[in-house]
């Protein structure tokens, strides 16, 4: 049985009226701060920069709001708007990129179309105490996989941080 979008919306707006007496009125959520977000792009700069990798790297809140930049010198800026497009779609999926991309081989051309993501490893979430607080997206190495082992070197020199989160 197909429902019109009529039919449908009727259905939400009595869910919603049914529930009104128990929905909450003011939601709190986790987000990564600016300098959590600093530190994660500078860390996976850093460990590109290693490796010998000239990257940029973007860090977005749960929301997908761009929170932190970085470029290093020899940086495409085309790789800045990919390492944003890899984080929103790990905030998109709530997994890696990578993680997405393989879940998602079926429609892979077809999410690549939607405006503002890509799906295409290097692309990591950042979680705090079970939650997604943001992601961040690695660009300019050759490969994804290269990419996603920068924003984890970087995760990773973080994580202390991350889990004294958890007791907040």
């Amino acid at each position: 049985m197909k429902q019109s979008w009529s039919e449908m919306l009727v259905g939400v707006v009595a869910l919603c009226a049914a529930a009104g007496a128990s929905a909450v009125d003011v939601v709190s959520t986790r987000n990564v701060g600016a300098e959590l977000a600093m530190d994660i792009a500078l860390k996976a700069v850093e460990a590109c920069r290693k490796d010998g990798y000239q990257v940029s790297v973007v860090v977005v809140d749960r929301g997908a709001n761009v929170v932190a930049v970085l470029r290093d010198a020899y940086a495409t800026r085309f790789s800045t708007e990919i390492a944003r497009r890899k984080a929103n779609a790990v905030i998109l999926a709530g997994v890696s990129s990578a993680e997405f991309a393989k879940n998602r081989a079926d429609i892979r051309r077809d999410l690549n179309e939607i405006h503002d993501i890509i799906v295409m490893a290097g692309g990591l979430p950042i979680q705090a105490g079970g939650s997604l607080i943001g992601a961040v997206g690695v660009s300019g190495a050759p490969g994804g996989d290269k990419d996603e082992a920068c924003a984890r070197a970087a995760l990773d020199a973080v994580a202390e941080r991350l889990e004294f989160l958890d007791d907040e």
